[in-house]
């Protein structure tokens, strides 16, 4: 298992592809929420130093797929309503101010956006949760991406991580037709250089999202 593992690892960086061979298992459901990873125990299955899982341990933490508390192993978190509220009240804001911010930019800006459409709709039924998952997100992180300020850009990448894992472990999206159809209507109107327009769209699309969710959560119990 260690030298199977380890073959799938980047001559690169070894812990940079460790932090995606983990990051894979934890948002494919592979490594289940609850689950604890210890460094040596992942050291051991890879092949790899104790200070490199460590390091592959800390970013992951850091991205919000695993939680740790002090003198403990790190943890692949449970997410609940609560969490949900709070993922999207800091999306939901920087999100709207992207759009306007977007509104009416040259249209080779956009093309990114329109292709990760694209992608998601060419996506075949049996495509797996998270990466359907992943070509949603995408199209989000491009308009993040778009506005041009690094800061803003690192800053959502830390809370998409765990929008990432509480959409897999609920196994809920609004559909692929209803997601790309809503993706197009925010490309829409920001070519037409709508402002409000455009984060009247959004707001409607990360609303729909955060409503299901919460949705989800309460029948769940």
């Amino acid at each position: 298992m260690a030298r199977q593992a380890f073959t799938t690892l980047s001559t690169v960086s070894v812990v940079d592809a460790l932090v995606a061979s983990l990051r894979d298992r934890v948002l494919d459901g592979q490594i289940q929420a609850g689950t604890t990873l210890a460094e040596n125990e992942v050291a051991a299955e890879y092949g790899v130093s104790r200070p490199t899982a460590k390091s592959a341990i800390s970013t992951l933490v850091h991205q919000g797929l695993l939680q740790r508390e002090a003198n403990k192993p790190a943890t692949v978190p449970r997410l609940g309503i609560g969490d949900i509220d709070d993922l999207f009240l800091v999306r939901i804001p920087l999100e709207l101010e992207v759009v306007r911010g977007l509104a009416g930019v040259d249209g080779g800006v956009l093309e990114e956006a329109e292709r990760a459409v694209a992608d998601l709709d060419r996506l075949r039924p049996s495509t797996s949760h998270s990466t359907f998952v992943e070509a949603d997100l995408r199209f989000h992180q491009i308009l993040v991406d778009a506005i041009g300020s690094p800061r803003l850009s690192r800053l959502y990448r830390t809370i998409q991580g765990e929008i990432h894992l509480c959409m897999v472990q609920t196994r809920l999206t609004l559909g692929r037709d209803r997601i790309a159809a809503e993706h197009r209507a925010v490309l829409d109107a920001l070519r037409d250089g709508g402002a409000e327009a455009a984060v009247r769209c959004m707001r409607e699309h990360l609303d729909g999202a955060h409503s299901s969710l919460r949705r989800h959560f309460s029948a769940a119990g």
